[in-house]
């Protein structure tokens, strides 16, 4: 048996930009040409990118138009020789599937459908494909007309069935297949499938990586096989990133690993690999003995080898071997996952940077510092001469086409698309003054320094003309609702002149085109409801809002040392506030003393509510089998799980508004996508809540010393 020569792909496809998908699905294969390869595998749903066409999925001219690209792509010079497996879908018998055309020398050779669908969290498949449930079982697909005057076929199969070649046997497994607990490469692989693809559309999520991995290397471990893991990268036109990642394993190691986070449209991941490492690692006698009763399945036959057994050929090529796995910091994620994000997002857009309020808070000053490592991320490309990002950025940044402009610094790149402003009032201090304004120094943003308390005056005058009352802050003796509506007014007004200066800033640099403004809500804040409704919190896109406040400032002290940011010690060492009350000598306003509670118990209390699954009286309970037991007593756990509950209640309302975030955290309270609750809820939960209380009046009103070990961060 020769060696083989393997290919998995990222693609940083765009939802319906059906023209750039082929030309990148093209470009891929004939890099995978170049190395060798005999087999291609691309990311789920590549011609339309992805899932993020959405309900583009039910419509004809979806699937109309992924039949005429991949007519184009049968029909092409490029892709003989060459085994792939490209995805899009297709209507069989009136019904829409997710499915994998696997194609050789302009022969569609079988169609797969996908067998298990995605459809929790981010991810709605149901809503567009149905599933293929006849396993191991195959039926004729006749072809349109625009595939037969190509490729000469009126059908080919279509069904849960694998391929055949000269020298062995593959398979398809599908993205969330994989994830499943009886995954299809376990019957395939006993059936004598030796080579398993894998199509996937999976998104970036902090600490998530390891399980991709795992999975992978566990699906040949047992079972032995090669497995093509291939993903998609990047911003398809939604809040999720894709994160690459393309990977291959033999019989349990990762040999080959693409990158996680990359400005790289295509990217290609080779491995050489014999056949003859599975059939050795499956001589065990006990999987013999499971793989003779197994159910077969059929085969599609082609008259193709995938390996080279010539001396003068394959033999020369160095086996690929185990590589260290690579998996990133969380601090190393949030610097370069949303920055891909928001290269993606400004140069698909067409818009020519961005804008943020800078407020010296730890909030915005993320936000500012991820638009910075997008900048160095450009820079870093642009020295390796990447075409399409120098491209890019010459157009971004408003360069004449015979340009010879190359972004290969990152503050002067970011002076030119990255516009800052600190917006004072007599509530501001001078050090968030200070901290903004050496922070824009120090990653090179055009600045501005304003005083807005003219224009708050005269919102605050206005309403007094009216109604003849004059609101006080509490500190000057007003009551709640007026210290609350005046905090209110500030906030709002901000998101006014963002607003106003993203548009005309560029103007005034004397450029055409505008600005993108970008929120700074975490996800903490989001969570409990602490912003105010069209404050800075609404804006065009959040990188920061599907990530928690304790891994913001652990990612600000990552970038403060590796990249020579000195001016951030400032941020970390502050005390987050929203500077919207009078400063007093007795009184300064602090966000957790505002929200009752601290960010780190928002964390706890928003993956216990997401990820656990748990209710007002669950949550309750099982904190008191927690570490807080042993410094909370029951009565004190009670009222902060029940202000928790009553403050997110309250406040749900402002998540059908919240801006379009970058998604990283597992228990984002998104409303439009991943966390689907009601925004009127009986907030002081009466029924939950005495269940709550009954169970305090039967314990011991002090903490435990030894309570029983439970993690709940």
């Amino acid at each position: 048996m020769g060696h083989l020569i393997t290919v998995a792909t990222s693609l940083n496809q765009w939802a319906l930009d059906f023209e750039g998908n082929y030309q990148r699905i093209l470009r891929s294969i004939i890099i995978a040409k170049q190395k060798g390869a005999a087999l291609r595998v691309g990311p789920e749903l590549e011609i339309t990118s992805g899932y993020g066409c959405f309900d583009h999925f039910l419509e004809g001219d979806t699937v109309l138009h992924s039949w005429q690209v991949l007519a184009r792509l049968l029909a092409a010079e490029e892709i003989m020789g060459i085994m792939c497996d490209v995805g899009m879908p297709i209507t069989h018998k009136n019904v829409i599937y997710n499915c994998r055309v696997i194609i050789y020398n302009g022969q569609i050779l079988l169609i797969r459908p996908k067998m298990w669908l995605a459809n929790d969290g981010n991810y709605r498949e149901l809503r567009y494909f149905t599933p293929w449930t006849k396993h191991r079982q195959w039926e004729d697909h006749f072809l349109p007309r625009m595939i037969t005057d190509v490729t000469d076929q009126e059908k080919v199969p279509f069904g849960d069935a694998v391929v055949s070649t000269l020298d062995t046997c593959v398979g398809v497994e599908l993205c969330e297949e994989l994830f499943t607990p009886a995954s299809p490469h376990i019957s395939m692989g006993l059936d004598g499938v030796e080579i398993f693809t894998n199509s996937s559309g999976s998104h970036h999520e902090l600490r998530k990586l390891h399980t991709r991995i795992d999975l992978i290397k566990e699906a040949t471990l047992k079972l032995g096989g090669v497995y093509l893991y291939a993903n998609q990268q990047g911003c398809d036109g939604d809040r999720l990133y894709y994160d690459g990642c393309a990977m291959i394993a033999l019989n349990g190691q990762i040999i080959a690993q693409g990158s996680q986070f990359s400005l790289n449209d295509v990217e290609v991941v080779s491995a050489t690999v014999d056949i003859q490492e599975v059939r050795s690692h499956r001589s065990r006698n006990s999987r013999s003995q499971q793989a003779a009763s197994t159910e077969r399945y059929h085969r599609v036959e082609v008259p193709m080898a995938l390996s080279n057994d010539k001396l003068d050929s394959g033999f020369c090529i160095p086996l690929s071997r185990t590589d260290q796995v690579r998996i990133h910091q969380p601090e190393e994620e949030i610097a370069l996952g949303p920055a891909c994000w928001l290269w993606d997002y400004l140069r698909r857009s067409r818009t020519q940077g961005y804008f943020v309020p800078l407020s010296g808070g730890i909030d915005s000053c993320a936000t500012s510092v991820i638009v910075y490592s997008m900048c160095r991320l450009v820079a870093e490309a642009a020295s390796r001469a990447d075409k399409q990002v120098i491209e890019d950025a010459r157009r971004i940044v408003g360069e004449p086409g015979d340009s010879s402009y190359i972004p290969s610094d990152p503050r002067e790149f970011c002076g030119r698309i990255f516009h800052t402003c600190y917006m004072g009032t007599e509530n501001s201090s001078a050090e968030t003054r200070r901290r903004a304004k050496l922070l824009a120094d120090a990653i090179g943003s055009y600045h501005v320094d304003l005083n807005m308390d003219t224009v708050v005056a005269s919102v605050r005058q206005l309403f007094t003309f009216v109604t003849g009352f004059r609101p006080s802050f509490r500190a000057n003796g007003g009551s709640n609702t007026e210290n609350l509506a005046l905090q209110n007014i500030q906030a709002r007004l901000r998101m006014v002149l963002a607003y106003l200066f993203a548009q005309l800033l560029l103007w005034v640099r004397g450029r055409e085109g505008g600005l993108l403004v970008l929120g700074s809500a975490n996800v903490d804040e989001s969570l409990r409801g602490y912003l105010t409704k069209y404050d800075c919190s609404s804006a065009d896109i959040n990188p920061i809002g599907g990530i928690s406040k304790t891994d913001l400032k652990k990612f600000i002290a990552w970038a403060r040392d590796h990249f020579d940011l000195p001016i951030l010690d400032g941020f970390l060492t502050a005390v987050p506030t929203a500077e919207l009350e009078p400063i007093t000598e007795a009184y300064v306003q602090a966000d957790e003393a505002d929200m009752g509670m601290t960010y780190d118990e928002l964390s706890i209390f928003g993956r216990l509510r997401k990820i656990e699954k748990l209710g007002p009286y669950s949550m309750f309970t099982r904190l008191l089998r927690s570490e807080w037991a042993k410094t909370l007593s029951p009565s004190q756990i009670a009222e902060k799980v029940k202000l928790f509950f009553f403050e997110y209640a309250r406040n749900r309302h402002k998540m059908t508004t919240l801006t379009p975030s970058y998604h990283a955290e597992s228990y984002s309270p998104d409303d439009n996508r991943f966390d689907l609750r009601p925004f009127l809820y009986p907030s002081r939960f009466p029924f939950q809540f005495r269940q709550i209380d009954a169970e305090v009046d039967h314990l011991p009103d002090m903490p435990n010393a030894a309570p029983e070990k439970a993690k709940v961060d």
